[in-house]
Formats: C-alpha cells, sequence, structure tokens
C-alpha cells in the first residue's frame, strides 16, 4: 500500500568463488536469463515501489546488465566494499529506506523463488517479522528454526553454532524475509559478530524480535527446492534443470506434448497454439509463438521467431529472426536467418540457408541452396544447388523471382537481376542481366576467359 511502501533489498554482492568465474555469482544464467534477472522479476511481480539492489564483485557488470531491463527505474545500487555478513550487507540498503517501508530481503543467487511464495510471505500482518521457511530433505548446513513451547519462532540458530538436539530440527531458514523498516533498523545496529565467522549475521535479528514481543511469523515454502541457491557450477545446472521442467510443465498445460521433457530448454519466452509437438534436443531462444499442430524435430534451434498452424520443422534446423507461415515445410538441415519470410505452403528443404527473403505461397526451395536478399513469388520451384549471389564483395543487391517460375540446378543469379514470371532457367545458368516472362533462357559459357587488371568494387562510403 501506499501507507507501507514496499522496498525489496537484494543481496547481489558476492563474488562466487566456486563458480570458478570472471562472471560476477548472480550474472550466470538460468534459463537464458541471469539469476538476478529472475529475482528482479518476482520483485517486479510483488509490485515492489523500490529494489535496492546491494552490489560489490563485479558491481559495473551487475549495473549494466540491470539498466537493461524494463524496470530499471525502480532499481537502484548500495555498495558493499567488505563483504561482512548479510546483517551488514541490509544495513547498507537501510539509509535510503523510509521508516514506514515494508521491507523485502531477496537473493540474487537464488533464482527459483516463485513470486507466488512471496506474496504469502508479504500477506503475513505487516507488524510482525515475516520468514520463509523450508524443509529440505537433508537440513544439514542451513541455520534452523528453533520455537518454543506454544510453537512460535524465537531463534535461528546457524549449523557451526548448533548442539544435536538443535541439529534434528528440519525446518530452515531461506533467509528470505519480510520486516517493518523502522523494527528492523533498529535490530540491525544492534547485531554483533560473535560467532565462528566475525560475520554480521541478518538472522539474530529473530532472537531480537522475540525478545522485544514481536510475533515471528513463517511461511513454508511446499517445495524446499524453489528456496536454494547456486554457489557452483553443479548447483547451477540442478537450477537450470528445475527452471527447465517448471516451463514444461506450463507448456504441456498449454497443449504442447513433449518426446522428453528433460531434453528441452527454453531460455526465453514461448507461446504455444494446441496439438504442438516438441522432439527432443530442441531450444527455444528469445521470444517465439508457434501455432496450432505444429511439430518441431529434433535438435532444432529457434531464435525469436513465429511459427503459424500446422507446420512441420524437421530435424537440426535452425530458425533465427523469421516468420513461417500456415502449412509450411522446412528442414532437415534447414537455416532460416534474419528475416525470412516463408508464406502458406512454402518448403524450405535439406541444406538450405535463406536470408531477408521472402517466399511466395507454395514456393519451393527443397535443396542445398543459398537464398538471400530475395523476393520469391507464388509457385516458384528453385532447383537445388542454385545461389543468389548477393554480395559483390562490398554490397548486397536484390534477386527478384516472379510468380511460376522455374530455377534449373546449379543456376547462379547476379543480383541485382529479375527472373520473369513463368519463366524457366537452364540448369547450370549464370544470370546476370533480367531473363523474360514465359521463355526459357539458358548461360552457360562455351569458353573460359580471363580479364587481367580487372578491379573488385569498393564499398560505397555511407
Amino acid at each position: 500500500s501506499t501507507s507501507n511502501p514496499l522496498h525489496v533489498i537484494v543481496l547481489a554482492a558476492g563474488k562466487g568463488t566456486r563458480m570458478k568465474s570472471a562472471l560476477p555469482k548472480v550474472l550466470h544464467p538460468v534459463a537464458g536469463k541471469p539469476m538476478l534477472g529472475h529475482v528482479l522479476d518476482a520483485a517486479a511481480e510483488c509490485d515492489a515501489h523500490s529494489v535496492h539492489v546491494v552490489v560489490g564483485h563485479g558491481a559495473e557488470t551487475v549495473r549494466d546488465y540491470v539498466a537493461t531491463r524494463n524496470d530499471a527505474k525502480t532499481c537502484s545500487f548500495v555498495s558493499q566494499t567488505e563483504q561482512l555478513g548479510t546483517a551488514h550487507a541490509v544495513n547498507q540498503a537501510m539509509p535510503s529506506i523510509p521508516d514506514n517501508a515494508r521491507v523485502l530481503v531477496l537473493y540474487g543467487d537464488v533464482p527459483l523463488l516463485p513470486a507466488n511464495l512471496l506474496k504469502q510471505l508479504l500477506a503475513l500482518p505487516s507488524a510482525h517479522l515475516n520468514l520463509l521457511s523450508a524443509k529440505p530433505l537433508n537440513p544439514f548446513g542451513y541455520g534452523r528454526l528453533v520455537r518454543n513451547s506454544s510453537d512460535r519462532v524465537v531463534a535461528i540458530v546457524e549449523e557451526k553454532e548448533a548442539d544435536e538436539q538443535t541439529k534434528k530440527i528440519t525446518e530452515v531458514n531461506t533467509g528470505v524475509m519480510a520486516a517493518n523498516a523502522q523494527q528492523l533498523k533498529q535490530w540491525l545496529s544492534a547485531v554483533k559478530p560473535n560467532n565462528a565467522k566475525g560475520e554480521y549475521y541478518l538472522t539474530d535479528i529473530i532472537a531480537m524480535a522475540a525478545a522485544d514481543g514481536v510475533t515471528v511469523d513463517t511461511v513454508c515454502a511446499a517445495d524446499a527446492e524453489d528456496t536454494e541457491g547456486a554457489n557452483n557450477r553443479e548447483q547451477l545446472a540442478q537450477a537450470e534443470r528445475r527452471m527447465q521442467l517448471r516451463q514444461v510443465k506450463q507448456l504441456m498445460e498449454q497443449g504442447a506434448a513433449f518426446a522428453d521433457p528433460t531434453r528441452f530448454d527454453l531460455r526465453g519466452t514461448l507461446t504455444v497454439g494446441e496439438d504442438v509437438f516438441i522432439d527432443v534436443g530442441v531450444i527455444v531462444e528469445g521470444d517465439v509463438t508457434i501455432g496450432n499442430g505444429v511439430h518441431i524435430g529434433p535438435y532444432c534451434v529457434i531464435r525469436h521467431s513465429q511459427i503459424a498452424d500446422h507446420t512441420v520443422i524437421e530435424s537440426h534446423s535452425v530458425i533465427d529472426n523469421a516468420i513461417v507461415g500456415v502449412n509450411c515445410h522446412v528442414g532437415p538441415f534447414a537455416r532460416l536467418r534474419p528475416e525470412t519470410e516463408l508464406a502458406e505452403g512454402a518448403k524450405v528443404g535439406n541444406f538450405v540457408e535463406t536470408k531477408k527473403t521472402k517466399v511466395g505461397k507454395g514456393s519451393k526451395i527443397n535443396h542445398l541452396s543459398y537464398v538471400g536478399d530475395a523476393e520469391l513469388g507464388e509457385n516458384v520451384n528453385v532447383g537445388a544447388g542454385t545461389i543468389t549471389c548477393n554480395y559483390d564483395g562490398a554490397n548486397k543487391h536484390k534477386t527478384i523471382i516472379e510468380d511460376g517460375a522455374f530455377i534449373g540446378s546449379d543456376t547462379a543469379l547476379v543480383a541485382p537481376v529479375r527472373i520473369g514470371k513463368n519463366a524457366t532457367i537452364g540448369a547450370g545458368s549464370v544470370i546476370s542481366r533480367d531473363a523474360p516472362a514465359d521463355a526459357l533462357t539458358v548461360a552457360r559459357a562455351r569458353e573460359q576467359k580471363s580479364i587481367a587488371g580487372w578491379k573488385r568494387p569498393v564499398k560505397k562510403k555511407a
């Protein structure tokens, strides 16, 4: 609410030594997005008024990433030059947070926390200190939640300080908490580094709250794995698989079928229609839309593209920034490069590469061709091994092939050039001038000659 604006503190200062990487820990990607990005997404879903990102190691790189985001305006940065523990990190952000705020503490290396879990935490009374707890299969290494006889949380005891009895407790602290800013400031100022590590632990404030008669409320995560951080490459890989399975589950609910849900990777956003089938090893990146009844074969990569209803993409095809129409057939081993547009019923077959090309309704480029900077009309047939020679070494030129034209195999179309309607080009031709409609054009050299002193064209000055 406006009377208690939500201020989120995201701890993102750690180096992540165990990652063995030059990249700051929180920028390691899960499902194609930095871990920090998933955390900021969750904060945005909770309608955060402001987000304070505590930075340290690789601060510049972290700032640069946040600047690329849509919610960059709500984010500010706080520097933690010395890493003296979680309480110290949170305390760095407190001066810029008003006393009437609600504060939510999150971690930049915990990418799987669902926003709805955070909303449950924030739904607890704001006068209380609210903790997110979990019950992992193995609680070793975590701070345990100690409760009194009336089941109220009175302290969190870290593994290193825990006695045998405390170690038997299965409910652990995730570190995620929500508190009233004014109270949080008071508690943080009283935290002392009296522990095995000599650090200022955020968890010490639990006992302080209990001593002050403030109720400590908890929400226990239904799935403890959602609350885990990724500190090394192995944990990062585990987070990746969990995130992928979560995404696949949502896609299956929308009507997509997967040959094997564990062998699919979505690194972006995917919108699917009904009766979509996705085979193994498919990778989807960026923003992709797939229509009804589409079949995607194994090991395809689809990036920032739209695929319309009832189209078949055969195995090992790469579709990049392309628009594929209804009832098209692509692949196997086809590569559609940016600004390729296939109209209804078009076919692009094996070992065909297209770039910045419009392929008209029912037209076919079936084998071993390169077609770039071109416009094909309807029902054009491009024979095997045809190439548009769009590049003269400096500049790109356009090839236009009108409706119904037939291009014989092994033809080189030297752009700029236009092939007329229903024209036929004889196999093995090098076409460097416009070919007329309704005629057969053949251009095969009888002799080989060389021109001495010929100069390549140079790039036009912009």
